[in-house]
């Protein structure tokens, strides 16, 4: 690979000082350390360092391979005013986020940067085509210190993450630049993801950043429900513990060790009252404006944790929540796809090497698209299009409009629906339906044209940002009664407080009653397929994906389909539906996602 220019000295390279284990010194440490600032030492003239430093802590959260600005709303967010009026900004890209994470560096010697998971999974083309190597190339560009792994980590198993921290060409892909693939410079933390024989982390579950006297622990896990949302394959062999339990196990590990201040990397968060990115949480009092797992978390994390960097739900907030003594504690998160960075002040206290909490402040910052891009990110760009552009720029068909994944019922989802519907009928001309699940819909298709592509032209680069999971399409039997479970499936059970609801192919119609609750939100004598109520004795051949058919997303009912037939990956059914189905004189519309009647 070629070498980058480095306009920024590395930080990477620096040595850090390690405290002095011996008793003695340890205790003169502590009397030099409550010292006011400014006093000298008499001996040599030099001064003291005061009994507090301030520690910079960086954060960002759910990257997802977002290389280049991400487009449309999930390139944006939204910013409130003192009179409530707010501003949309165009904000997010790698070569925007260095300069950002750079410039807020500068002049603080005691900075460290940390992520909340996901860094990768889910990507665009440029990094998802080569499993993700460019964004670790990245992201050690950015200095990024350390992380936790988030579900997305376990997309390919537990193997391929483990190539992805310690280098090493892809088993089957190969190398795709001479020099190989050195993996991460920082350490994924996995604290609470056991391997099933041994009953140990698969990864490093803690780490210790230092910096002459100061010294801050971290700790990372992701959300216990990762086999929820992940495939089978991916998480197979893998256990996952409780968040709450395992930090505070390991907290008291850092504590017999010395170490005093300790940040949690939490991949699970939470949900502001507020989509815009500098919204009060803390109005009218600590947390108030903020629900979610990670409440329940965070009241109940261990209180010698000092601080929570959070992700997962895509979420902007910077907020306190009390801990279990009632004390606030800072919880952060920064949205996604690099849009944001969060900037705490950790106020460290080498008289007690604890954080004193009563000093953090914390905020959300724009990664806006007005400072200069970074050249060694986009040399990088660079690179990964040059490799990627033979695939990515292969047009697969035309639309007419833009096509949104928004909504409960989204016209992405819809269509991705009917991609595997006429898909299934191919392999199978038996097949009645296709489901498909929202959080496989990453993005929708945007009509207006990207660089020199013509407007309403989709590219194979734009279909994978929308389906990069590389799921195969799978054929599978249910009763009647199964599929009208599959349905209340999504809005019970584990699903009852947030449901993931199916998005369905052309003909499949129903009611959802959202002023009820569970599974009574399925209105059941609505369900018809073609006009044709459903009938629980009859057999129905059934498309979705193969995560779905392993009962993900808490829809177990389809776990349970009988005659299986395994066909093409996702993405090739959705290609191959646009090319037979639109032209660039017959452009294909956006669904009309009228399929769920909803009542609220």
């Amino acid at each position: 690979m070629p070498a980058t220019s480095q306009p920024y000295p590395s930080r990477r390279r620096r040595t850090y000082g390690v405290l002095a284990a011996a008793a003695g010194l340890a205790t003169a440490g502590a009397l030099v350390a409550a010292l006011p600032a400014g006093a000298h030492d008499a001996k040599h003239g030099k001064p003291l360092p005061s009994r507090y430093q301030d520690v910079q802590l960086l954060s960002f959260n759910d990257l997802h391979g977002n290389l280049e600005p991400p487009s449309g709303s999930s390139g944006r967010v939204t910013e409130v005013h003192e009179d409530g009026t707010t501003t949309t900004i165009d904000a997010g890209g790698v070569e925007y986020l260095a300069t950002h994470l750079r410039q807020a560096r500068e002049g603080n010697k005691y900075s460290i940067t940390a992520a909340g998971g996901d860094m990768v999974g889910a990507s665009p083309l440029i990094s998802g085509l080569f499993h993700d190597e460019p964004t670790i190339e990245a992201l050690n560009k950015l200095e990024l210190d350390v992380t936790s792994v988030g579900n997305h980590e376990f997309d390919e198993g537990a193997k391929e993450l483990a190539r992805l921290q310690n280098g090493g060409c892809h088993p089957t892909d190969g190398c795709y630049t001479d020099e190989g693939f050195a993996g991460a410079d920082f350490p994924y933390l996995a604290a609470n993801v056991l391997n099933e024989k041994t009953g140990k982390p698969i990864l490093k579950p803690y780490w210790v950043w230092k910096k002459k006297d100061v010294k801050i622990g971290f700790i990372g896990v992701t959300l216990e429900d990762t086999p929820g949302v992940v495939s089978a394959e991916g998480v197979k062999g893998l256990k996952f513990k409780d968040e709450v339990e395992t930090i505070n196990k390991y907290a008291k590990v850092l504590q017999r060790q010395g170490v005093k201040s300790i940040v949690a990397l939490i991949h699970e968060g939470g949900l502001p009252a507020s989509t815009a990115y500098n919204y009060n949480c803390d109005s009218p009092g600590a947390g108030d404006g903020i629900s979610g797992p990670i409440v329940d978390i965070a009241k109940n994390i261990t209180p010698s944790v000092d601080a929570l960097v959070t992700g997962h739900t895509h979420a902007a907030y910077a907020c306190t929540i009390n801990d279990p003594s009632g004390k606030p504690r800072t919880v952060t998160s920064a949205a996604s796809f690099g849009r944001l960075y969060t900037d705490t002040t950790l106020t460290y206290d080498r008289f007690t090497g604890d954080i004193a909490r009563t000093a953090v402040k914390s905020a959300n910052h724009v990664v806006t698209r007005t400072v200069p891009k970074a050249p060694d990110m986009t040399e990088l760009i660079s690179k990964w299009n040059t490799l990627a552009a033979p695939i990515g720029n292969r047009p697969i068909g035309y639309i007419s409009a833009d096509i949104n994944n928004a909504g409960t019922e989204s016209p992405m989802g819809d269509l991705i629906a009917d991609a595997q519907l006429a898909y299934g009928k191919e392999l199978d001309p038996e097949t009645d339906l296709a489901l498909m699940n929202p959080g496989g819909v990453r993005a929708g298709l945007t009509y207006a044209a990207k660089g020199t592509e013509g407007d309403g032209v989709v590219t194979y680069a734009e279909g994978f940002t929308v389906q990069p999971f590389s799921n195969t399409v799978n054929l599978q039997d249910f009763t009647g009664a199964q599929l009208i479970q599959v349905l209340k499936d999504q809005v019970s059970g584990s699903n009852a407080a947030s449901p993931k609801i199916l998005q369905p192919s052309a003909g499949l119609t129903y009611t959802l009653d959202l002023t009820k609750t569970g599974a009574d939100r399925i209105v059941t004598d609505s369900i018809k397929l073609n006009g044709a109520a459903i009938d629980p004795a009859a057999t129905y051949r059934v498309a979705t994906n193969s995560f779905l058919a392993g009962g993900g997303d808490g829809i177990t009912t389809l776990g349970q389909g009988t005659n299986d037939l395994v066909g093409t990956d996702d993405l090739a059914a959705l290609a191959k539906y646009l090319t037979a189905n639109s032209s660039a004189t017959s452009p294909i519309a956006p669904p009309a996602a009228n399929r769920i009647t909803i009542v609220k």
